[in-house]
């Protein structure tokens, strides 16, 4: 699937022609460099590798890959497959790859919640009223053990734990506006990430 790399600005809302509120989220894309043509006799299988977003401090590696296309290392780098036009070595692809009315699947990493307890990380209900002496444990997960056989805990096991900064990947959303003289891209829908999160925006 062909894409580009981009960065959530944050999220609004706009009316559409029936006079309909629409939430979006408006999203950075592009321009991004071809860093790297990988080609099937070289590398067994065909992708172009796409930079965004200049990088400020350089080590000689990135600085050398960057050279070979003529530009500056890049922040963010990621590999995309299916395009259908030729592009080469050192090529600059805009947001007007996408067009109003198409539909995208765009990826990212998700909010990071920290350590959260069974009810907001798995929906648990709690105990509900605080009655027959439950008076600090609402919140709790109760009891996570069998019988005597297999006198075990299972793995899997709905328990607390890290919540959130997973890979996340939110499919078919519309295409809403591409306002070429700006790079932004506006999906109807919500993004994954938080506010200048790298995404990667795919057909």
């Amino acid at each position: 699937m062909s894409g580009l790399i981009g960065r959530k600005i944050g999220m609004t809302s706009i009316f559409d022609e029936n006079g309909k509120n629409m939430p979006c989220t408006v999203i950075e894309c592009g321009p991004c460099v071809v860093t790297q043509v990988r080609t099937a006799e070289v590398d067994g299988y065909e992708a172009l590798q796409l930079g965004f977003d200049d990088k400020k401090t350089v080590t000689k590696a990135a600085e050398g890959h960057a050279k070979k296309a003529g530009t500056v290392a890049k922040r963010k780098v990621a590999e995309f497959q299916g395009f259908r036009e030729d592009y080469k070595l050192g090529d600059t692809i805009t947001v007007e790859h996408f067009v109003e009315g198409e539909f995208v699947d765009i990826s990212g990493t998700s909010k990071g919640k920290g350590f959260q307890g069974v009810v907001k990380r798995h929906g648990f209900a709690g105990v509900g009223q605080a009655t027959h002496g439950q008076h600090n444990r609402l919140r709790a997960p109760g009891s996570i053990g069998a019988a005597s056989y297999p006198a075990r805990v299972f793995k899997g096991m709905k328990m607390a734990g890290q919540m959130g900064n997973e890979k996340v990947k939110v499919e078919n959303l519309r295409v809403l506006k591409v306002v070429a003289d700006k790079n932004l891209l506006v999906v109807k829908g919500c993004v994954p990430g938080h506010k200048n999160a790298y995404v990667m925006i795919q057909k």
